[in-house]
């Protein structure tokens, strides 16, 4: 990374510079900007690890709120006496939920410093999933679940802000560990609820209940790195910060394309997400395979994503141009489509793992916000606005490939429709993986 990009990192987005690991990942970073700044307060030597184990453990953390209620979604909806329309709701909050909070995330990074707001967001996951197994009614479930939603958008926006801010040098395997966490914890939560519901006594609550202990683990080393960074950035604005900024500093995303074609890039990866893993098992059962198959089917499609979203970053980051990805990964989606149109039991294995590829745009589109952005400033508004625009534009997705397919009959017209999406989700890819930040589109150069 260049040294004038480094030295702008050292400015978050409320003006104060950011506490930096003085070892470990992010040594080199911190060396220079000691030297640079010489009023810059030395950090302890525990940070750097405690951050990397603090990133997995919140990683691990941002779905199995999700997909834990997916597994014992028809018994929770039975015990509570959901109506069908409740029921319906509930399954898109997540994403309105993901769009909504995650717009609060610039300004309370700005207020509070990313690190403590990361903290606040564990805490929320924690509170929210201990509360709701207790909630006897669909209204109370539903708010307890919105809390740990709040907490995953703010965290899903500033997961990437820490990453850029304390591992500017180790962009894409910081972010690959991030994307490899979260891909494990989706799929452990989806896999391990029933079998951990059944061992624990069979009640949908005791199984629900159960990751709310994954939660409170996740907070523990966010307490001491939200501390940390609160000193230092108070005992550096004390000595006098290097020049002025305003508190409301960095590009202002909405006049940059690429910051336009990262959030539609960002929505329709997401669209395909949610489609997979809402309808991928009915697909495969209405062709034939049975039940139990079809959910190991899409268990191979999510599992897909734990090595992928390792490797995939790390690559994306020593690349200038990320559009062969985009490309490549969309291609994969397109082949698994077409092959649910004309066999979908004969090569139900091969779909799978296609398609599971292909949803692995999800890292690209994380690692690119990271790379389309210079500043700690630029990074948590560029995120904050593709993942927010994106999760409203995955909203309707699974709703229409629903209504499709109970007014058609069949599969044909929401596999057309879900191939179709691929094509502008391939050219949004490319711009969005062309070398350009989203400061120089916006005139400020370094």
């Amino acid at each position: 990374m260049p040294d004038e990009e480094i030295q702008t990192l050292d400015r978050p987005a409320g003006g104060e510079r950011p506490s930096r690991p003085a070892t470990g990942a992010a040594g080199a970073a911190a060396t220079r900007t000691a030297a640079a700044t010489p009023q810059a307060t030395a950090q302890p030597t525990w940070l750097g690890p405690l951050l990397v184990v603090g990133i997995v453990l919140a990683a691990l953390n941002l779905r199995p709120a999700i997909t834990s209620l997916g597994a014992l979604f028809e018994e929770t909806r039975t015990g509570l006496g959901m109506s069908g329309t409740v029921a319906g709701l509930i399954t898109s909050v997540p994403a309105l939920c993901f769009a909504v909070f995650g717009v609060t995330a610039p300004r309370l990074s700005r207020r509070f410093g990313p690190a403590a707001v990361v903290c606040a967001g564990m805490v929320a996951i924690a509170t929210g999933l201990l509360i709701r197994p207790f909630a006897t009614g669909a209204v109370g479930f539903l708010a307890a679940s919105a809390l740990s939603l709040a907490g995953i958008a703010l965290t899903n926006v500033l997961l990437p802000v820490i990453v850029k801010r304390y591992f500017p040098d180790r962009v894409g395997t910081m972010i690959g560990l991030y994307s490899m966490s979260l891909a494990a914890g989706t799929s452990l939560a989806a896999a391990a609820t029933v079998p951990l519901t059944d061992a624990l006594g069979g009640s949908w609550r005791t199984g629900l209940l159960v990751w709310a202990v994954l939660a409170l683990l996740a907070v523990l080393p966010w307490l001491p790195v939200a501390r940390a960074s609160r000193r230092a950035d108070r005992a550096e604005a004390t000595a006098g910060p290097a020049g002025p900024v305003a508190p409301g500093s960095g590009p202002r995303v909405v006049r940059s394309r690429t910051a336009w074609a990262l959030a539609c890039y960002f929505g329709l990866q997401a669209t395909g997400a949610y489609i997979t893993m809402g309808w991928l098992p009915q697909i495969f059962r209405d062709a034939g395979v049975s039940a139990s198959t079809a959910g190991v089917l899409l268990a191979v499609t999510m599992v897909m994503g734990v090595p992928l979203a390792f490797v995939i970053p790390g690559l994306a980051a020593r690349m200038k141009n990320q559009g062969a990805i985009a490309v490549t990964l969309g291609v994969f989606g397109l082949i698994g489509y077409v092959g649910l149109y004309l066999a979908p039991a004969a090569g139900a294995w091969a779909w799978a793992l296609l398609l599971g590829i292909s949803n692995c745009a999800f890292p690209l589109v994380i690692t690119l916000i990271g790379l389309r952005a210079k500043s700690p400033a630029g990074v948590v508004k560029l995120s904050a606005f593709a993942q927010s625009t994106g999760y409203l534009i995955s909203i309707p997705g699974p709703l229409l490939v629903g209504a499709l397919y109970q007014h058609s009959g069949g599969w044909d017209l929401p596999l057309a429709l879900m191939a179709g999406l691929l094509l502008p989700q391939i050219v949004l890819g490319v711009l969005a993986g062309r070398d350009r930040t989203i400061e120089d589109e916006c005139g400020m150069g370094d």
